[in-house]
């Protein structure tokens, strides 16, 4: 079988037990980065004794038919850098694979950044969507914001540090300067923290140039900003049309009975 195993995500005391008797006892280890593996395993006091496969975005598919063949006879053990493999990190290809040939894949829980800053982002908990790292060039991380401005569940992201500004600066423009998010940096580490606030505020402390891992999380559309949000679009079409920005803004919300200055800092925001 597969077995998919979490390791730490910033502190060794949050490796399980049997995490540590897998990582012993295995005979076969596909791992993400060996090295990083075997420093692990030597901060845990851990002796590896398995034959050892690198698994990772740029070999994975390559390496897939190696593994699965093992798999059928004995367990293949399965991890990546930190948190568990497939939520962001390779392996997603060949659990995919076994499950298609009937080889059984179990885990082995542990550590989720995801829900580590979900769960101390003081936002709703009960529904959430992990929307993975976001995109690096600003025009595709606009198109992937616009494509969430409606969503109502509450957002996780992945960001690294030196593009957490750019990224909060494009939120603000899509969703709107006073949606409410949190941004954690180095969870579980020594100088974990996490920053709660609207967009405006953490963009202004984002200007301050935190360091380490980012999660983004960002609170899902109300039914209200749901409705007004549709009609930013109609704002303008109107202005496209010739008609005066803080005109079409009193139309269309008038027509609609939203909140004229609501909607007029939505489309101050878009464009």
């Amino acid at each position: 079988m597969l077995i998919l195993a979490a390791t730490p995500i910033g502190n060794l005391s949050d490796a399980s037990p049997r995490l540590m008797e897998h990582l012993a006892s295995a005979e076969y280890i596909a791992a993400e980065d060996t090295r990083s593996l075997t420093k692990l395993a030597g901060l845990l006091g851990v002796k590896l004794k398995a034959k050892l496969f690198s698994l990772h975005e740029h070999n994975e598919s390559d390496r897939i038919e190696q593994l699965l063949e093992i798999a059928v006879d004995s367990n293949v053990l399965v991890v990546s850098d930190a948190g568990m493999p497939t939520v962001s990190d390779p392996g997603f290809l060949l659990v995919r694979a076994a499950v298609e040939r009937s080889i059984e894949v179990t885990v082995i829980p542990g550590p989720s950044a995801v829900l580590s800053a979900l769960a101390v982002s003081g936002l709703p908990t009960d529904r959430f969507t992990f929307e993975g790292f976001i995109a690096r060039k600003d025009g595709e991380r606009t198109s992937t914001f616009d494509a969430l401005v409606a969503e109502t569940r509450t957002m996780v992201f992945f960001e690294s540090p030196h593009r957490i500004l750019d990224s909060l600066q494009s939120a603000v423009k899509v969703f709107g300067a006073d949606r409410r998010a949190s941004v954690s940096r180095e969870l579980t580490k020594k100088f974990e923290h996490t920053e709660r606030g609207t967009l405006a505020e953490l963009v202004e402390w984002a200007k301050t140039e935190p360091k380490g891992e980012m999660v983004l999380v960002l609170a899902g559309a109300g039914k209200a900003t749901v409705a007004i949000d549709a009609l930013v679009k109609d704002v303008f079409k109107l202005v496209a049309s010739g008609t005066r920005l803080k005109d079409a803004v009193s139309e269309i919300a008038a027509h609609h009975g939203a909140s004229k200055s609501a909607l007029y800092q939505l489309c101050l925001d878009a464009k």
